[in-house]
This record gives structure tokens, C-alpha cells and sequence, in this order.
């Protein structure tokens, strides 16, 4: 069945991972708690739920840096891998909503895991209080470059012709760098075996090793394999060419008639974390993310299209996310564990 991409969609782990490890989320009480005078007294956690390396973890650390220096408390990165981003997002909404703990939320824990799991031990809309919308990020159709293709038309003869090379890996089974193999896949008409990995880094190591011939990514991940030629990219999988990569096409002016894809990223803190706290941080969110050094490291140095969301506008771009990735799940026959 045709898998339908949408506009503001997309790519990230999950491998050998079973989420009935993983106990009931405990009853939390009713209500705010009451805002903290001096806040913040002590560390602030920020749980990204993928491996040190990717995308979420380049945003996680660049934000806890410069929230660090504002709020005068250290903002301390805790990386929590594993289940598309759903360990680290359980721990999260099992934190105390005190303002102590802030989560990096991506299109994977807060849009495709509600769909993708039959018992989720987490409510992304329920579970969450939305701070801002971070970014939107570049997906890209990556290669090792020993696989003697440069284009996405000579990628797709190749695996018309030549079963050996019909894999491609992923951050991990069920996230949107997994539908946008197989995505990939319904459009060209090839069945390929999908090979999930616990976070971005190794799944890029072993396509850039050889392991795996190709796969489909975020740029900001990809940009310093490919500047040491490990990796070559072949397209964008954006609607529009990108600034950082001119040269590269479109899927589909590359000949991959509707396909089309981007990811996110977000903050979030525990559900009852308390208004005054949120609003905090989202303005110092907003502040940090036009510092010129920030905008020049996302924007310039990994292409990451910045947007500085309220909390109420993450709220309604998660709701409506969530409703586009249940389709295209359901559609795809993708599942979890």
C-alpha cells in the first residue's frame, strides 16, 4: 500500500528493545505545584532520549549551555537511549514536575510513538507540558561512498538489479528514519530489509563502514562523516533544496515522485511542572535560539531550520502530527514491540 509523506514529517531507536519492560506510569497528582521562589536553587536535568552524537543530542547540549549561564544553575545533559526515544520520555514524565527536569522531545517520542506502540507507557499529550518547538531539521538519503552510485536514480538501478545491496539501516525500528526507508521502498517498488540500530551514530558508523549500504537520515548527524568522506549524500528529502547543501536535489526531482519529509525537535517538562517555570524557559528558549553563535552552529553549520515556538504553539504541531503519523503508520504497517 502507498505510503503518503507529509510536509512537516519525519526522521530517528528502538532495536531489540521491548517496552513491557518498562512499568506503568505511577498515578500523579492533580494540579501544578506551586512555583519554586528562586528557582532554580540546584542542576537541572535535560534527558535527550538518543545516543550522545545525533541531532537531539547536539540541541540538548547547546541548550543546556547557554540555559546553564542564564539561569545561574548548571543544566546537565542525562542521555537515556533506547525504544524510539520512549525510555528517556518515560523517564521523563515519571520525574517530579519541579522544574529539575527537561526533555528533549522529537518527532519520534511526542508523534510517531503514539501510533507505533499498543501500550506506550507514556501519553505524549497527556504526560508533557510543551515548552517550544526547537526545530525543524534536513533528512537526507545517505551512502557509503564505495557503493559506486551518485545519484538517487543510479542508487535505485542498483537495487533493481543487484539484491545484495536491498538493505538500509536506521536509528532505530519505528522512527521516522525507518518509514522513510520503506517509504522509499513503496515509491521505487523494491523490497528492502530493513536494519534498525540503537541511535543514529552506529547505524551511520556501519553505512559508512560498509556494513549497510545505505540509509536515510538527518543532515545534522551526517555532516562530519561526510566532510571526512565516509559518507556521501545523494538528496534531500525536503520539499525545497537546502541552504547548506545547494547542490543536492529533492527526492523528487531526483525521480521519487512524492516523497517528501523533515523532522523536529522540541522542550518539554513533566505534565504540572509549574506555569511560571515554563514560561521561564520558554523565553529564555526563544532568547538562546537567535543568539548568533546558536543560529550560526544550527542553522549555518547543520542546516537546522530554527523556530522558537511558544508552548502553545508546540501543542497544536504535536496534535496535528500525531494525527498525520498514525495514518502513514497504519499505511506502512510499521511496528513495535
Amino acid at each position: 500500500m502507498t505510503i503518503r509523506p507529509t510536509r512537516r514529517a519525519a526522521l530517528q531507536g528502538l532495536a531489540g528493545f521491548s517496552l513491557a519492560t518498562l512499568l506503568p506510569l505511577p498515578l500523579r497528582a492533580q494540579g501544578a505545584l506551586p512555583a519554586t521562589p528562586g528557582w532554580p536553587t540546584k542542576p537541572i536535568a535535560y534527558i535527550v532520549p538518543f545516543t550522545p552524537g545525533g541531532s537531539t543530542d547536539v540541541i540538548g547540549r547547546t541548550l543546556a549551555q547557554k540555559l546553564g549561564e542564564v539561569l545561574g544553575q548548571p543544566v546537565v545533559v542525562d542521555n537515556k537511549p533506547g525504544a524510539a526515544g520512549a525510555v528517556g520520555a518515560t523517564a521523563a514524565a515519571r520525574a517530579k514536575p519541579d522544574g529539575y527536569t527537561l526533555f528533549g522531545g522529537t518527532i519520534s517520542t511526542h508523534a510517531i510513538n503514539a501510533s507505533l506502540y499498543k501500550n506506550l507507557p507514556y501519553d505524549p499529550v497527556k504526560d508533557f507540558e510543551p515548552i517550544a518547538l526547537v526545530a525543524m531539521l534536513p533528512n537526507v538519503l545517505i551512502v557509503n561512498p564505495e557503493l559506486a552510485v551518485n545519484s538517487v536514480s543510479e542508487l535505485v538501478a542498483l537495487l533493481k538489479r543487484d539484491p545484495s545491496k536491498r538493505s538500509f539501516a536506521s536509528s532505530g525500528a519505528g522512527t521516522s528514519t525507518h518509514l522513510a526507508g520503506e517509504m522509499f521502498a513503496d515509491l521505487i517498488g523494491v523490497p528492502l530489509t530493513h536494519i534498525a540500530y540503537k541511535g543514529t551514530p552506529p547505524a551511520m558508523m556501519d553505512v559508512s563502514s560498509g556494513q549497510v549500504p545505505f540509509m536515510f537520515d538527518q543532515m545534522t548527524a551526517a555532516v562530519s562523516l561526510v566532510q571526512a568522506g565516509k559518507l556521501k549524500l545523494l538528496a534531500v528529502t525536503t520539499g525545497k533544496r537546502i541552504a547548506l547543501a545547494p547542490q543536492l536535489p529533492t527526492m523528487m526531482e531526483a525521480g521519487v515522485p512524492k516523497f517528501e519529509m523533515s523532522s523536529w525537535q522540541a522542550v518539554y517538562a513533566p505534565k504540572g511542572t509549574p506555569q511560571p517555570i515554563v514560561q521561564r524557559l520558554n523565553a529564555e528558549i526563544v532568547k538562546i535560539l537567535k543568539m548568533p553563535d546558536v543560529v550560526a552552529k544550527l542553522n549555518g553549520q547543520l542546516g537546522m531550520e530554527i523556530i522558537g515556538s511558544s508552548p502553545d504553539e508546540l501543542a497544536a504541531h504535536m496534535k496535528s502530527e500525531i494525527a498525520r503519523w498514525a495514518e502513514l503508520v497504519k499505511k506502512s504497517g510499521a511496528t513495535a514491540s
